[in-house]
């Protein structure tokens, strides 16, 4: 069974940075592409950054990028999101997602989630 659990969210203020983590398990993330995930309230769960499982290729959303990186640990099996930098705007529900035969970051594509984590901005 697939299974993604993510934890790191909280409260942080403006400029402060995070890190997500999402632990995978029932499958190896290296044959699966991987993306992070953002629902702001009364918004639709968008793409924040996305790695290829088909080229390794990186997404990012025009927002983050230069702030934002998204890693893995395939020994370990786990996805990281750093997010320095962090600005109100950024406050939202965080979701790691899987799948195996997506190449976007669209979450029409991702067939795996976690539950999602809080992660929330001060100005």
């Amino acid at each position: 069974e697939v299974q993604l659990v993510e934890s790191g969210g909280g409260l942080v203020q403006a400029g402060g940075s995070l890190r997500l983590s999402c632990a995978a398990s029932g499958f190896s993330i290296e044959d699966y592409s991987i993306g992070w995930f953002t629902q702001a309230p009364g918004s639709e769960r968008e793409g924040l950054t996305c790695i290829s499982g088909f080229d390794g290729s990186i997404y990012y959303r025009d927002s983050v990028k230069g702030r934002f990186t998204i890693s893995r640990d395939n020994a370990k099996n786990m996805v990281y999101l750093q997010m320095n930098d962090l600005k109100p705007e950024d406050t939202a529900v965080y979701y790691c997602a899987a799948d195996s035969d997506s190449d976007l970051c669209s979450r029409y594509e991702y067939r795996h989630w976690g539950q999602g984590t809080q992660v929330t901005v001060s100005s």
